[in-house]
């Protein structure tokens, strides 16, 4: 459907909806990759799209056919320089599906799965506790807790253990003549899956100073996936609760019970 005439243009309802579609993808692009290395990347990328169509539009045939030649290859460059934002992207995109309620019971639904009993109030209190004792002793720990996203990429980077949560055993792991203290701790379920993990740190530019290596790879670990994470700072002993790349200090000792038994007991 033809909307109007600009001399020989003639603009229709699709093209109106083409050019708002293209605005919105550049600016969550921008929006997406502000603040990391592949930000300069892009504008580079675009800036070549931009050379290309200039030569085009005044014929100039030599650099037009170099421009061409450039933008295919740059088609299998981009996928191999963009591959951990467009990993990190996809995994956000399905992370927001998973984490709202109707899109789970579907997926749960065609899998199968099932409830598990996590959120037991035993677990919660040895973890509470365990927190609460390395905070008092200022002895650093970092504990991620799985939910829908597989963190197998992450628990093959560590020690697998497959133990159950209880307040000793975390102390020990953590404990600084341990082998295993350097490193996340993953639980998944009522059990503690394996220690000594590497997890993604934050690119985000916008940390506060004082948070260490510690706090960043507990905010990479949650953008990147709907997992939970808590972080006992060793400088400090302060607790902090990082969700969805979101640090929360905790105050009391009850407030990281609520939130940890809220967080253990999600799917």
């Amino acid at each position: 459907m033809i909307l109007a005439s600009i001399g020989f243009l003639q603009i229709s309802l699709a093209d109106i909806l083409d050019i708002l579609l293209l605005g919105v993808i550049i600016f969550l692009m921008f929006r997406w990759l502000r603040g990391s290395s592949a930000m300069s990347i892009f504008v580079a990328i675009v800036s070549l799209y931009l050379i290309r169509v200039l030569t085009g539009a005044f014929n100039m045939r030599l650099m037009t056919a170099i421009m061409d030649m450039i933008l295919d290859v740059g088609v299998l460059a981009i996928i191999v320089i963009f591959q951990p934002e467009i990993r990190k992207f996809l995994i956000r995109l399905g992370n927001r599906y998973m984490n709202n309620a109707q899109g789970r019971a579907i997926l749960d639904k065609i899998f199968g799965r099932q409830k598990g009993n996590m959120g037991a109030r035993e677990e919660v209190n040895d973890l509470t506790e365990a927190c609460r004792r390395m905070s008092e002793d200022k002895t650093g720990a970092l504990i991620v807790i799985a939910h829908k996203t597989p963190l197998d990429d992450i628990i093959g980077t560590g020690d697998r253990i497959d133990a159950g949560i209880h307040r000793r055993l975390i102390m020990n792991l953590f404990f600084k003549n341990s082998p295993l203290h350097d490193g996340a701790l993953v639980i998944s379920g009522d059990r503690i899956i394996a220690a000594r993990c590497t997890l993604p740190i934050t690119e985000r530019k916008n940390i506060p100073a004082s948070y260490g290596m510690r706090h960043k790879a507990a905010i990479g670990i949650t953008e990147e996936t709907d997992a939970d994470a808590v972080v006992v700072s060793e400088e400090t002993g302060k607790i902090s609760f990082v969700k969805n790349g979101n640090v929360t200090p905790i105050q009391n000792i009850n407030e990281l019970k609520l939130l940890l038994n809220t967080s253990l007991g999600e799917e």
